[in-house]
């Protein structure tokens, strides 16, 4: 299986699309709410992202934008391990791209760059709930072959996790519970 920095790599020296992925900015907030609400059926993600955005520490959160136009968002918090305090490891999501832009690798750049951003910054592994299709491309595989339970009841296959370092979540079996944000919407 291919792993999420060679998929990255490769991508490095394809075309990607004609824009700007950068860190979220504090001027971004509108435009990311937007985003975030056309993308969802409801108002609930775009709540979401201004509690995290205000709460969570670290936030790491990135947009795309072309002319001026925030077209896509995505960012990562932090969550807990019961039994493995110690461990470093962030939650993947929201992640949106305005409909008319999706399917035109936005997301994908975004999933990447994020991965890559969240390495950098000494994180070990990355968990979502999320649509097994569109994520295990990158590597993410379901968390249970970690012994990891999410918080929430989710089927096992959407529940998912990446090592950004091999064997980080070797011995890390037990419970993973989300920033107490997630809770509030």
């Amino acid at each position: 299986m291919t792993s999420w920095k060679e998929k990255w790599d490769s991508l490095v020296g394809q075309h990607r699309p004609d824009s700007n992925f950068r860190k979220e900015l504090e001027s971004d907030r509108l435009g990311v709410r937007a985003v975030n609400e056309a993308a969802f059926e409801t108002t609930a993600e775009a709540h979401l992202v201004d509690l995290l955005r205000d709460q969570a520490s670290p936030y790491i959160a990135l947009v795309e934008e072309k002319d001026g136009l925030i077209r896509g968002h995505i960012v990562f918090t932090p969550v807990t391990h019961e039994e493995r305090p110690d461990l470093k490891i962030l939650g993947l999501g929201p992640m949106a791209v305005l409909p008319e832009f999706q399917r035109g690798r936005i997301g994908t750049v975004l999933v990447l760059e994020g991965l890559d951003r969240c390495t950098a910054n000494g994180f070990g592994a990355v968990i979502l709930v999320g649509h097994p299709a569109y994520y295990q491309r990158f590597g993410f595989v379901p968390a249970s072959r970690f012994g990891l339970k999410c918080q929430y009841d989710v089927p096992d296959d959407v529940f998912m996790a990446i090592e950004l370092e091999e064997g980080y979540l070797s011995n890390a079996a037990g419970l993973v519970k989300y920033h107490p944000a997630f809770s509030e919407v």
